[in-house]
């Protein structure tokens, strides 16, 4: 059991409950723009994303070992990796192995799904997989890259490819709906960036909070959030979502506490915790709201 634990340790089990909660809104998307979906289909594009996670998971604790990174943040429970490989280095190499099976797994979903559905998925597809392959080694490198990078692989690629794969089509529903996890996922990244900045700092890389600080990253955190629930009414506004998708809306009652936590306490890592629970909380249950919402509506 423990040997097993160790092996799933690279893969942050915990946090894979971040990937059905995109692509179950993609799945809403589909259901309430077409009526009915393929269930085979359903668990085909679920396992392709899961092993995404898996693989962008593996990658990054792998090249955070390397990298010495690992052997220098201040863990918490949602930041600073699983700290797996610095007290087990001798599992880097099935870290690495688990990356690479992780993202066949996602080309051969990807084969299925454009056998199925035709080249025009091809180029989501590649995006994807470029995401997942560079994120660590190089867009987190990039303060930009780095920031809307993971709301590009989990919002937009995510929830629009689950669209595309249970449709056959692209829609401005799926689009607009991904901005959701779109501005959520990005962050969730960035402020689990926060406790890590003189470690980030250390090994050359340039996301927002070693760039311009916590504070400053503080605001832009608070105006994704907004731009997140804006992004439901848009839709609605617009007519791709229906009025029941406003349901999201109700996740404003941890927004708006999580954006004021994160600007008071930028700097106090201590007091930071609590709303960085409370973000992983806003991740999964926003989704999930618009989705009801979709299904309902």
């Amino acid at each position: 059991m423990n040997n097993l634990k160790l092996l799933l340790g690279p893969m942050r089990v915990p946090f894979l409950i971040l990937t059905p909660a995109c692509v179950v809104l993609g799945l809403g998307t589909a259901v309430w723009s077409s009526g009915s979906v393929n269930p085979v289909h359903v668990v085909v594009a679920l396992i392709g994303a899961i092993a995404a996670h898996i693989s962008v998971n593996s990658f990054n604790e792998y090249f955070d070992f390397k990298s010495g990174l690992d052997f220098k943040t201040q863990r918490t429970p949602f930041s600073g990796g699983s700290g797996t490989l610095p007290q087990n280095p001798g599992l880097a190499r099935q870290a690495l192995a688990t990356a690479v099976v992780s993202v066949v797994v996602v080309c051969l979903v990807g084969v299925y799904f454009l056998a199925v559905r035709g080249l025009s998925l091809l180029p989501l597809g590649i995006a994807g997989v470029l995401v997942v392959i560079l994120y660590t080694p190089w867009l987190a490198h990039n303060a930009f890259a780095c920031l809307v990078a993971p709301g590009l692989g989990f919002g937009t690629l995510m929830v629009v490819g689950t669209h595309f794969a249970l449709t056959g089509e692209y829609s401005r529903t799926a689009f607009i709906a991904s901005f959701v996890p779109f501005f959520l996922v990005s962050d969730l990244l960035l402020l689990n960036q926060f406790p890590d900045v003189d470690a980030d700092r250390s090994v050359g890389r340039k996301n927002y909070p070693v760039v311009i600080g916590r504070r400053a990253s503080s605001v832009i955190y608070g105006a994704f959030l907004l731009l997140a629930f804006l992004s439901i009414v848009l839709g609605v506004a617009l007519g791709v979502l229906p009025r029941a998708s406003l349901l999201g809306l109700l996740a404003l009652a941890g927004a708006v506490p999580a954006a004021v936590g994160a600007y008071r306490h930028a700097d106090d890592m201590k007091r930071l915790a609590p709303i960085m629970g409370l973000n992983v909380l806003l991740n999964i249950l926003t989704p999930i709201l618009v989705a009801v919402g979709l299904f309902v509506g």
